[in-house]
Formats: structure tokens, sequence, C-alpha cells
């Protein structure tokens, strides 16, 4: 079983008001979480922010702020 895994596997977007305003990919789940939490920090006080982490391979969305509970 090969643990190789594509560089841009985990996929961080950044919306405002519903527009994209940044897009990241990363090939470690820790780092792009790790990138997810810092967003939030960086970037969570513009309008309507939304940040969403995606492991392209499977399509599953990981987690994503604010939740939608």
């Amino acid at each position: 079983m090969s643990s190789n895994h594509s560089p841009e596997r985990y996929h961080l977007t950044l919306t405002s008001a519903g527009r994209p305003v940044m897009h990241g990919w990363w090939g470690s789940e820790p780092v792009a979480r790790s990138k997810f939490t810092r967003w939030i920090g960086e970037h969570g006080t513009l309008p309507d922010a939304r940040v969403t982490l995606v492991d392209e391979d499977t399509g599953a969305v990981l987690t994503e702020w604010p939740d939608e509970a």
C-alpha cells in the first residue's frame, strides 16, 4: 500500500460574502489544519467569512468555520 499523497490533497478555501478570497493546497493534513486555524484568526473578521478544508482525494469536507449547526 502506498503512502504517497498528492501535494495538493488538502484544499483550504476562504470566502467572504460568498466570494473566494484565498485558496491553498497542502499534502499534509496536520499542516492544512494548522493553516485552517491560522486563517480563521487572520481573516475571520471579513464579512460573512467562511473557511473550508476539503480532502481532494475523497471529496470529504474535513472541517469548516463557522459551523453550519
